[in-house]
């Protein structure tokens, strides 16, 4: 079955504890194996992980532990040699990664059969590797949607149950208008199987239509069917599907597609995170902030709607380096950072780290009153912040200007404005906000 072999660590927010990832039941009467791949899920990837060595544990743990989102199974352990911890498992609703160190066909069989999510062989040093990525991988499919396209209804079922073995979100159409509506009202959806024959249109026309809203970073396609054309494959992709398989189809295979796709997208994301992070703070960047704000001020002011622009800045930031180094520095900019994102996630503002000491929000719906209330909410959370050091804390300020968006101008305008206003909050004693309803 599958294993990424780029796995994907999870890293905690700035200012943050780390989010726990899954619940994670490992049944393997190893303790080095089992101890391994404790360690790899619980100090790389934050998961909270019940080890069992025994079939009586196992039956201690189930009765005092509640829910896991995913165990690994040793299919020989004491008590219990010819597998039936497994079918414990699985009648626990537990997604099964099967860890085993005898495999034949015949096995291969029958833990498909039972509906494991996944099995690995005790054969080679990267083998807890790949236990970990498959764990990995299940608990990242629960977040994943997934939309399977046919009329048949026996096909639409096995194709749904077994994606539903990978905890994916799954939605069915029979018809392609019912896939579009679908769509329209699950925008996580991340994929779509589609069959080709259909009542209403094709699997090609489908495909055409998905592209026309959806690119293929945000949404891939896969296009299946039980035709002997040899052909069927290419006219799908030239739609714009991203893959193609024929039934009767190996289920190893199909997963193995389905995931590469849902890899994909998810590298895409991580690029698009990379693009429009600051890597210091992990707040929006400049660049963000630039390519959204444009659009945000043009729709609320086509709706008559008020909006608003700070520009932030730490007080003393150059004397602060200075003083204490840039290593403190950039650990000022961090708490500093991770304020402004606790006031304003949510909100529905846009934020960004400008570069150096900077920051600026886009108030959006908010009037200079409004856009003034809340920056001065932010200065005093900020004033009251405190960085540790060795020896001694030091306290935080910053300067606001603040500038209403009255018309249609150039976006740099508008951060221009309100920088001009913030030059003279710097100037009337640093540690306010200044707005220009203040000039008068």
């Amino acid at each position: 079955m599958y294993f990424s072999e780029n796995i994907d660590r999870k890293h905690a927010v700035l200012g943050s504890k780390p989010v726990e990832q899954g619940r994670v039941l490992i049944i393997e009467d190893s303790r080095a194996v089992s101890s391994v791949m404790r360690h790899r899920l619980e100090t790389d990837f934050f998961c909270h992980v019940t080890q069992c060595a025994s079939a009586d544990m196992f039956r201690d743990v189930m009765r005092g532990s509640g829910k896991f989102d995913v165990a690994v199974v040793d299919l020989n352990l004491p008590g219990a040699s010819d597998g039936e911890i497994l079918d414990a498992v699985i009648a626990e609703g537990i997604p099964a990664v099967v860890f085993t160190a005898d495999f034949n066909r015949d096995l291969r069989e029958r833990l498909l059969q039972k509906g494991v999510a996944d099995y690995h062989v005790k054969n080679n040093e990267g083998a807890i590797d790949m236990v970990v990525s498959s764990v990995l991988r299940l608990l990242g499919n629960r977040d994943v949607g997934v939309l399977v396209v046919d009329d048949v209804p026996s096909a639409r079922t096995m194709l749904a149950d077994l994606l539903r073995v990978q905890k994916f979100q799954v939605y069915e159409a029979s018809t392609g208008f019912q896939a579009m509506d679908i769509l329209t009202r699950q925008p996580h959806i991340e994929l779509v199987i589609t069959d080709y024959h259909m009542p209403d249109m094709d699997g090609y026309e489908l495909t055409r239509r998905i592209r026309r809203n959806h690119n293929s970073d945000r949404l891939r396609i896969i296009g299946i069917s039980s035709s002997a054309d040899r052909l069927l494959s290419a006219s799908f992709l030239k739609a714009g599907a991203n893959d193609f398989v024929y039934r009767p189809y190996v289920i190893e295979e199909l997963q193995c597609r389905i995931q590469h796709n849902i890899d994909m997208l998810a590298q895409l994301r991580q690029l698009r995170v990379a693009a429009f992070s600051d890597y210091l703070t992990g707040l929006p960047n400049r660049r963000y902030f630039f390519d959204e704000g444009p659009a945000q001020v043009a729709g609320r002011l086509a709706r008559g709607e008020p909006c608003c622009i700070a520009m932030l800045d730490i007080d003393h930031f150059k004397k602060l380096n200075d003083t204490y180094g840039h290593e403190v520095g950039d650990r000022v900019l961090q708490a500093v950072g991770a304020k402004l994102a606790r006031r304003m996630d949510g909100s529905g503002h846009l934020f960004a780290r400008l570069g150096g000491e900077e920051f600026s929000v886009l108030m959006l719906g908010l009037d200079v009153e409004g856009g003034a209330a809340l920056c001065e909410t932010l200065r005093r959370e900020i004033e009251s912040l405190r960085v540790a050091l060795d020896d001694e804390d030091i306290s935080v300020t910053i300067s606001v200007g603040l500038a209403e968006i009255a018309g249609r101008e150039n976006f740099s305008n508008y951060l221009a404005a309100a920088d001009q206003l913030l030059y003279l909050a710097k100037t009337y004693g640093r540690n306010r906000v200044y707005s220009e309803t203040m000039l008068s």
